[in-house]
């Protein structure tokens, strides 16, 4: 392994739940409170507490042990509350653990909150000078990145204005100019993407990439499983405060988004007496989203899958087919599929039986998000028999495939990958080469 940068043993962060926020007492009312503790211990020693201490207490990080190299980029990542935001701060010193060690080689920069270490009332010129003199900075390296850091978040006009009256972008925009520019050993990054424009996403990335490149270590924290996976060489899963995975991106996102699922990805139904789902005509059996291939989720947006449904038809000689209506989360349409393209049954008498109908979805297709399946059972082409809703609810997650260095949302419902072409019609310079 490299040179070690980081390196975490058994650390732990216990916070006491539901205690009291700390005031100024007067003289009188500490006598009394101790005067009324001693009284109630003398009264009954052996008086067990309201709650236990498990009840009381909290362990935002458990046991938690890893090892990181210099230069390298670490994503973080994990549901809410899995206590990777308290590693940050006890790696930037802003807090202490409870128990273990984290050792830190090298000088911190971090961006955990948006303007983190800022002073409201000084400008943004006195902030870059307190930023680089608390990083250990000589003031001559300081104004040697000054002006890089104020390009960079493009406050020039307003570099003298005291940082309270910028808005949210400007002062994100300085913050992580001030964090990167700063030339850390460790770079700490916490949900940097989750303010800021296309431009400025774009911006943070190239230079997260610029610092690693340099030789320094980035620990990236974020929900954006996209940007984990391309900016990346490695990512560890944090859950409920310990270590769950640590290894290859792609590999520990696909494992975390698989557990994290709270999909509907198959349902089964008691096809006999009044509690299955149907009637006398029609009653489902089973409806599945399986993926193609080695048939493992998750689902993204590049995944070819198929959607199954097994009924039981109880008429001799009905006419039936399913239509299949899929809706994204904003309640969209995103296509009603029939099978006009199916040729064994459709258009024919069907006899009494269990049937299955499969419908191929292609990769490059749906955009990401959560997916729900309205299910209808119609018979002779207009009498709709059956109706199921949330039949089906599956999740597509994003994927780095063809992103380039946009990491933003996606618009529209679907996200069909079309063949492009890029021509030079009319050069500008006869003598330069027309072709790459």
């Amino acid at each position: 392994m490299n040179d070690v940068a980081l390196r975490v043993s058994g650390l732990g962060k216990q916070y006491r739940l539901g205690a009291p926020q700390q005031r100024y007492a007067t003289l009188r009312e500490t006598l009394s409170r101790s005067a009324a503790a001693a009284a109630r211990a003398v009264a009954s020693p052996f008086r067990r507490s309201s709650k236990d201490d498990g009840e009381r207490h909290f362990w935002a990080l458990c046991g938690l042990s890893f090892t990181v190299g210099a230069g390298e980029i670490v994503g973080v990542i994990g549901g809410n509350g899995a206590g990777k935001s308290t590693l940050l701060k006890i790696l930037s010193r802003i807090t202490w653990p409870t128990t273990g060690r984290a050792e830190v080689r090298g000088r911190v920069g971090s961006l955990l909150e948006v303007g983190t270490g800022f002073h409201q009332e000084l400008t943004g010129r006195e902030n870059i000078l307190l930023n680089g003199a608390i990083l250990g900075m000589r003031r001559v390296e300081i104004a040697r990145k000054f002006d890089a850091i104020v390009a960079f978040a493009e406050v020039e006009r307003f570099i003298d204005t005291p940082v309270k009256h910028y808005s949210s972008g400007m002062y994100l925009r300085l913050a992580f100019a001030v964090a990167a520019h700063l030339e850390p050993d460790i770079l700490l990054v916490d949900e940097v993407l989750a303010v800021g424009d296309a431009a400025f996403q774009k911006k943070c990335l190239g230079k997260m990439e610029d610092v690693a490149r340099a030789g320094r270590t980035v620990l990236f924290v974020s929900h954006n499983m996209t940007a984990v996976q391309s900016l990346c060489g490695r990512a560890i899963w944090l859950s409920g405060g310990r270590l769950s995975d640590d290894g290859a991106p792609g590999r520990v996102v696909a494992s975390y988004l698989q557990s994290a699922a709270v999909n509907l990805t198959e349902q089964v139904w008691d096809t006999g007496g009044e509690g299955g789902s149907g009637h006398d005509k029609v009653r489902l059996r089973r409806a599945r989203v399986r993926p193609s291939g080695d048939g493992s989720f998750p689902i993204t947006t590049r995944t070819p899958f198929q959607l199954e449904f097994e009924y039981l038809n109880l008429q001799p000689g009905a006419h039936l087919n399913l239509s299949v209506h899929l809706y994204n989360e904003q309640g969209i349409m995103v296509f009603n599929a029939v099978p006009v393209t199916e040729r064994t049954w459709q258009g024919r008498p069907m006899p009494r039986g269990v049937f299955r109908d499969t419908c191929f979805i292609p990769g490059d297709l749906l955009n990401d998000g959560v997916h729900r399946v309205e299910l209808l059972v119609v018979q002779d082409d207009t009498n709709v028999i059956l109706r199921k809703d949330e039949a089906l609810v599956f999740e597509v997650h994003d994927t780095p495939d063809h992103r380039g260095a946009w990491f933003g949302d996606w618009a529209g419902a679907v996200r069909p990958l079309f063949p492009w072409t890029t021509e030079l019609l009319e050069p500008s310079d006869p003598a330069e080469p027309t072709e790459p």
